[in-house]
C-alpha cells in the first residue's frame, strides 16, 4: 500500500492526487511518461519474445495517453504494437496525451474506429487503455462497442489503471490490471484479474498535505434537477454568543447550502437574525439551552430533516447546557452527518455510542489545539508527527473525522490522515473557526463524505482567508473570510477543471 494511505483510495481522490502532484511540481508529462514506461513493464511479463504482437485500443483521455505512450516503450523493445483509437485524434483531451500519441503516430499501425473482434482474436495479449479511473458507472458509444469486440475476440486483457466498465455488468473482466500509486477502490475481487501496483512519481505529499486538488471534491450542479440536493442545514448554538452561529450559518450559504437555519435560545435568536435577513432563525429555550429544551429542538429537526448539523458554537460551557448538547448528539448520531465544535465537544458521545447506529451518518469534530489537549486527551505540543499520530489514533478510537485548527491544520479519521498548511497567520482572528465549522457543515449537507468535507473545507477557507488577507493584512475579521469564500471556489474550480 502507498505509505501515504492505509486504504485504496477512489477515482476522485487519485485526480486530487494528480492536480496537488502537480501543484508541487511534478507535470503530467513527467507522470504519464512513468505510467506508460509501467505499462510497457507489466505488457512485456505477458508477451513473447519479441517481435511479438499486442494490440492497444486507447480513449481519447489520459488513459489513452499512458496507453499510446506504453505503445512507444514496446516499439521501442522490438515488439510489434498496433493501436485502435476509438475518438479521432483531434479529440485527444490533453497536452500530454497528445504528445504521447504524435510521437507513435507514424511509428506503427494506427487505426482510427473501434476494433473488429477478428482482429483482436489472432493477438496474445490486448491492452485496455479506454477509460481508466473517473469512469461512469454505464459505458457510453464508442467505448460500448469497443468493449465488446474486446470482449468477442477472447484475446488475454491488460487494462491500464482500472478496468473499462469497472462499475458496469458488461465492462471488461481482464486477466491482468496494472494500476498506478495505490490500489484503487473500485478494483474489487474478481473484476480486475492479477493487479500490479506500479510508482510512477507522485510524491506522499500530494495525498497527505491538502492542495488545489481539493475542489475536484466540490460537487458541482449541473442543473435545475439538483434543487434540493443541498436541503436544509441546521445550526445549534448561541446563548452566551451570538455572532458565532451567524457566521457558521452564513459561511455554509456562502458555500452552497440552499438554507441555513439558526436554532438558539431566545435572546441570542434576535442578535443572529439581526446580522442577515438570509438567515433563518428558529428560538428555542432562555437565555442558554438547558436539557428541558432538547426535545423541541429534536422535534424540530425531525420534522424537516436536514442534510446537516453544526452543533456547538456559541452555546457556552455552562453545566446545564452541556448536558442538553450531550443528550441532542446522542439522538443524532448516525442519523445526520454532524459537525461538532466549540463547546459541543465536551459533549461528543462516546465511540461505542457511534458504533451502536448502524446508519451512521459520520461525525466531524473541529477542535483547536487547546480543545484537542485539554477536551479530547490529545497532545499537541512536541513534533508534528507525534501530533498527527495522536489525531489519527483518536480519530480511530472515537470513531469520528478529527480536524484539529492550529498552524497546521491536522485531520484523519482514523485511516487516512492530512495536514493542511495552506491559511494566513492572521485568520487566528476569532470567528475564523466557526467560518470554517459552517463550511464543512455544507459540504457534508452537499453530499461528501466527513474526511472529503474535511480536506476540502480547511483548504477552501486558508484559501478564502488568504484572499481576504491580500486586502486586509492583519486587520482580517472572520467575515472578510466569509465574504472571500465564493470567489475562492470559482477561482479553484476554474483551475481543476481547465487542467482536466
Amino acid at each position: 500500500m502507498w505509505a501515504a494511505s492505509r486504504r485504496a483510495l477512489s477515482s476522485v481522490e487519485m485526480a486530487v492526487i494528480e492536480e496537488n502532484a502537480v501543484a508541487l511540481g511534478v507535470t503530467i508529462d513527467a507522470l504519464m511518461e512513468s505510467a506508460g514506461r509501467a505499462v510497457a513493464e507489466e505488457v512485456v511479463r505477458h508477451l513473447p519474445p519479441p517481435p511479438a504482437r499486442v494490440a492497444v485500443v486507447a480513449g481519447s483521455g489520459n488513459n489513452g495517453g499512458d496507453g499510446t505512450c506504453a505503445t512507444f516503450y514496446l516499439q521501442q523493445w522490438g515488439y510489434s504494437p498496433e493501436v485502435w483509437l476509438v475518438h479521432p485524434p483531434s479529440e485527444i483531451r490533453s497536452r500530454a496525451a497528445r504528445r504521447c500519441f504524435d510521437r507513435i503516430e507514424h511509428r506503427c499501425p494506427v487505426h482510427v474506429r473501434v476494433p473488429r473482434p477478428e482482429e483482436l482474436a489472432t493477438m496474445p495479449l490486448v491492452v485496455d487503455a479506454l477509460l481508466g479511473t473517473g469512469q461512469s458507472d454505464r459505458m457510453r458509444s464508442p467505448v460500448r462497442e469497443a468493449v465488446e469486440a474486446i470482449r468477442s475476440s477472447r484475446a488475454p486483457v491488460l487494462s491500464v489503471d482500472l478496468p473499462t466498465g469497472v462499475a458496469d455488468p458488461e465492462g471488461l473482466r481482464p486477466s491482468w490490471t496494472v494500476t498506478f500509486t495505490t490500489v484503487k477502490e473500485e478494483i474489487a475481487r474478481g473484476n480486475a484479474g492479477q493487479v500490479a501496483v506500479r510508482e510512477i512519481g507522485i510524491p506522499p505529499d500530494a495525498w497527505r498535505r491538502t492542495g488545489p486538488g481539493e475542489f475536484l471534491l466540490f460537487r458541482v450542479p449541473s442543473g435545475t434537477s439538483d434543487r434540493g440536493r443541498t436541503g436544509r442545514l441546521i445550526v445549534v448554538g448561541g446563548g452566551p454568543y451570538a455572532g458565532a452561529p451567524a457566521l457558521a450559518g452564513l459561511a455554509a450559504l456562502r458555500s452552497g447550502a440552499e438554507r441555513a437555519t439558526i436554532v438558539a435560545p431566545h435572546g441570542a435568536s434576535e442578535s443572529v437574525q439581526s446580522f442577515s435577513p438570509n438567515l433563518v432563525v428558529r428560538a428555542v429555550g432562555l437565555g442558554r439551552f438547558r436539557p428541558n429544551d432538547v426535545p423541541e429542538i429534536l422535534e424540530f429537526v425531525r420534522a424537516a430533516p436536514p442534510r446537516a448539523l453544526a452543533v456547538g458554537m456559541g452555546a457556552g460551557a455552562h453545566p446545564e447546557t452541556i448536558e442538553a448538547l450531550r443528550t441532542l448528539l446522542r439522538e443524532l448520531v448516525g442519523t445526520v452527518p454532524l459537525v461538532v465544535d466549540a463547546d459541543a465537544l465536551a459533549a461528543l458521545p462516546t465511540s461505542q455510542e457511534i458504533a451502536e447506529r448502524p446508519a451512521s451518518a459520520g461525525v466531524v469534530a473541529t477542535p483547536n489545539t487547546g480543545e484537542f489537549e485539554r477536551v479530547l486527551g490529545g497532545v499537541a505540543t512536541g513534533p508534528q508527527e507525534r501530533t498527527s499520530a495522536d489525531v489519527a489514533r483518536i480519530a480511530s478510537e472515537r470513531r469520528l473525522t478529527l480536524l484539529v485548527k492550529g498552524p497546521s491544520d491536522l485531520g484523519s479519521d482514523g485511516e487516512s490522515s492530512f495536514e493542511n498548511a495552506h491559511h494566513h497567520a492572521a485568520m487566528t482572528v476569532a470567528g475564523a473557526g466557526d467560518v470554517l465549522a459552517g463550511v464543512v457543515a455544507s459540504l457534508l449537507a452537499q453530499g461528501l463524505s466527513p474526511l472529503h468535507a474535511a480536506r476540502l473545507g480547511t483548504y477552501w477557507t486558508g484559501e478564502a482567508g488568504q484572499r481576504a488577507a491580500a486586502r486586509r493584512g492583519f486587520g482580517l475579521l472572520a467575515t472578510d473570510v466569509l465574504d472571500e469564500l465564493p470567489g475562492a471556489l470559482v477561482a479553484g474550480l476554474e483551475r481543476v477543471h481547465r487542467a482536466a
